[in-house]
């Protein structure tokens, strides 16, 4: 008897033990070998220093995991504190914040944004907060036109963390199209539309960030990235030369904010992924609306919507935004009808996010690549 219990005493810890393994592996998700080997064999394959992914499926964040290294020089791993550039996936921010405005009907669309921030020129033409959203305002790029800068002194140091002063980088360029003639895509059109944001709000632009989208999905990290400002567990960009991976510029991106200038963790991102396919921030009505691609005024479709890359895949309804900037290669891909979503985050410039997030899209669920695709894109 005394050896019978002698025996359970020893056989029952480890079979609570085996229980509770089997109960882990269980609950990994089932996709996370595959997105494991895939992201292993592409970052190898191209050199990457570091980057970081999440997987969502059934409106939850199933996979989340970091690569590399977030700083190569001092051995510093990419882990779940890891903070990486948004680039232009702050644009879905941006777009997100303006219709919440369209909500709460403090922000018209179709009115004259001149109306809501007067600082910027007349250009002899009505440009409207929808032909921002959507890409058509006929603001410059970097080279598409010619950008001329209003030059003048400032009393403070970082004068352009004011998103209406901001406006300076770009504001006497002439436009590059008539608006509604065309889709030409434009940082600065973003940068404009965080002004009218921050004016149509009646607060700061970052502030109603703050408000209405890292409070309500509890995003601990999403932030403007002052590069000024010390960041803990901020990645060290990198970029090659020559075929040799180096360091890359800590060029300062804040004069850009609504257009390319948020940072966070990845576990960030997949935050706002989820909030978007969820209609956590804004309602269904509205992500409809986001969600169709717009036409221009002669009746031609874009593949873009407002704040959002359209498409359509085996999975229906495809929403995405990449970003590509100094430090950063970033990309967000959304199955709203599925609930389902990669989000994508990489120290690397020299990285294909698009590749790699296809790549592990076809990792995350291989049994449904190859299903014919649904009728064309709304």
């Amino acid at each position: 008897m005394s050896r019978r219990i002698a025996w359970l005493v020893l056989f029952i810890p480890l079979l609570l033990a085996w229980s509770y393994r089997a109960a882990a592996q269980e609950a990994t998700w089932r996709g996370a070998a595959r997105v494991d080997a895939v992201v292993a064999e592409r970052m190898a394959a191209s050199g990457a220093v570091g980057c970081a992914v999440g997987v969502i499926e059934d409106g939850r964040l199933v996979y989340l995991k970091g690569f590399g290294q977030a700083d190569r020089e001092n051995g510093v791993p990419v882990d779940s504190r890891t903070l990486f550039r948004w680039a232009s996936v702050s644009k879905p921010i941006t777009a997100v914040v303006a219709m919440q405005l369209v909500e709460r009907g403090q922000l018209d669309l179709d009115r004259d944004i001149r109306d809501y921030v007067s600082e910027f020129p007349d250009k002899e033409a009505t440009i409207t907060t929808r032909q921002l959203l959507c890409h058509q305002g006929g603001i410059v790029h970097y080279t598409n036109g010619k950008v001329v800068r209003t030059e003048r002194q400032y009393a403070m140091p970082h004068p352009f963390a004011d998103v209406v002063l901001a406006l300076d980088r770009f504001k006497e360029s002439p436009l590059v199209n008539a608006p509604g003639a065309s889709f030409s895509y434009t940082t600065h059109g973003y940068i404009l539309l965080s002004a009218v944001v921050e004016r149509a709000g009646h607060q700061r632009f970052a502030e109603q960030v703050a408000e209405r989208v890292c409070r309500p999905l509890r995003l601990k990290t999403l932030q403007p990235d002052y590069q000024w400002e010390e960041l803990p567990h901020r990645a060290v960009g990198y970029r090659k030369v020559n075929d040799a991976v180096v360091r890359s510029t800590d060029t300062d991106v804040s004069w850009k904010l609504g257009g390319g200038g948020f940072i966070s963790s990845i576990e960030d991102m997949a935050g706002f992924a989820i909030g978007v396919v969820r209609h956590e921030l804004v309602r269904p009505v509205t992500a409809e609306m986001m969600w169709t691609r717009q036409k221009t005024s002669d009746g031609k479709e874009t593949r873009y919507g407002l704040g959002f890359s359209i498409g359509r895949d085996a999975d229906g309804l495809v929403v995405s935004h990449s970003g590509a900037q100094e430090k950063s290669r970033t990309n967000m891909v959304l199955w709203p009808e599925k609930s389902r979503g990669i989000v994508f985050m990489s120290n690397s410039e020299f990285v294909d996010s698009g590749a790699i997030t296809k790549a592990i899209r076809e990792a995350a669920w291989p049994m449904e690549k190859d299903k014919p695709a649904p009728n064309r894109p709304r």
